[in-house]
């Protein structure tokens, strides 16, 4: 069943001084994914015929299916992390364009050994920016990981590992196994003990929104008037909330977190947690295998508690209805390749305007005719024999 809860705990002008938010303050963040080989923008997709379809002004979608080769934005805040746990670990006096130019150039090859869990985008970026900067990549995934991302890993050249239990045991298997071979994590989820890195990854995403501005974001207007953002650990969700908090103050759109209801570990922490986190009360049986995730980023939940405007979850027929109408689309609006997890944010957004279990959030939220709406496709088709089954011809 579709739930939702507004958030008791947001906070119109949150301030977070804690050390793992510092690479929020960097300025070098698109300077350095701009020197990545393949460097370009994603497009913002304006569809003209799904708005008025839907009772709104205007709907853009950030499509994350063309971000490099990966059909993914997770490569944004991999990358970011990986190019500073380097340029920390080698001590190098160059300048950004120089040490980047050293590492795609195997300078230092064989270094260190990259770890991760992962349900299959994050540790493809991970292994995608090992093999780029010439290190290596051992990648852990869950029991149950279709057979195409565990290939698309193996493609990067990185040694795969399948662990027999969910995403979370899977994260704690990672750990462990680094621990114990003197490998790096680079985990994009924080927990006791592990926080800096994670802070790196979500800083790493701030690239995606920055991208937007000119196009949609002014500097005193966000242009858009909600936000839905597609909700696993919550990294994404931070990076979001930081972006329009620091950017936009009071004056920041609605932002809304959407989870499948099997893996609502964030609606979850709001509603059932008294804004602590907790763990999804869900069964973990989801296609949105992205956000299959059991428990919050402890690097990512000051900001999610104080920033989020609404928390939606959603069942899983939102998301196959949301791929088919990115896929086939009416009027004159750009077909948009999008998957499981990749189309939760109009999911979300179908969902709030058609459902009844929402039509409370709907009514307070007062859509109508001139708001403008933003959705961020995150992944194109990870799972192509899934894809064809659920978009047809």
């Amino acid at each position: 069943m579709d739930t939702f809860v507004f958030n008791p705990y947001r906070r119109e002008s949150p301030g977070w001084n804690d050390p793992v938010f510092a690479p929020f303050g960097n300025e070098d963040i698109r300077a350095f994914h701009s020197l990545l080989p393949g460097y370009r923008p994603t497009p913002l997709i304006s569809l003209p015929a799904l708005a008025p379809s839907l009772g709104v002004g205007e709907i853009l979608v950030k499509d994350e299916s063309c971000r490099f080769d990966l059909a993914a934005f997770k490569v944004l805040g991999a990358s970011y992390a990986i190019y500073h746990f380097l340029r920390g670990r080698l001590a190098a006096h160059e300048d950004m364009a120089g040490f980047v130019r050293d590492l795609l150039a195997g300078k230092y090859p064989g270094r260190f050994v990259f770890c991760t869990a992962t349900d299959g985008n994050h540790g493809r970026a991970v292994a995608w920016t090992a093999r780029r900067f010439h290190q290596r990549a051992v990648i852990f995934m869950p029991q149950g990981t279709v057979a195409a991302r565990i290939r698309n890993i193996e493609a990067e050249g990185a040694e795969v590992h399948i662990v027999d239990g969910s995403y979370d045991d899977t994260v704690r298997h990672a750990a462990e196994e680094a621990s114990h071979n003197g490998w790096q994590v680079i985990a994009d989820t924080g927990y006791g003990g592990y926080l800096s890195i994670p802070g790196y990854i979500m800083a790493g995403y701030l690239t995606l929104f920055d991208e937007m501005e000119g196009p949609i974001h002014q500097p005193d207007i966000p242009g858009v008037d909600l936000v839905f953002i597609q909700s696993g650990v919550g990294s994404l969700a931070a990076a979001a909330v930081w972006y329009y908090v620091h950017r936009y103050g009071m004056s920041r759109p609605t932002l809304i977190s959407v989870e499948p209801t099997a893996a609502a570990c964030l609606h979850d922490s709001i509603a059932l947690g008294g804004g602590r986190m907790t763990a999804a009360r869900g069964n973990a049986e989801t296609i949105m295998a992205g956000l299959n995730c059991g428990t919050p980023s402890l690097a990512a939940w000051p900001m999610i508690r104080d920033g989020l405007d609404l928390f939606l979850a959603i069942t899983d027929d939102w998301a196959v209805k949301a791929m088919r109408r990115y896929y086939h689309p009416s009027g004159e609006d750009s077909r948009i390749i999008s998957g499981e997890s990749g189309s939760a944010g109009l999911a979300g957004f179908m969902a709030l305007m058609a459902g009844d279990a929402l039509a409370e959030a709907r009514r307070r939220l007062g859509i109508g005719g001139d708001t403008r709406v933003l959705l961020l496709n995150t992944e194109g088709a990870t799972d192509p024999a899934h894809f064809q089954k659920v978009v047809g011809g």
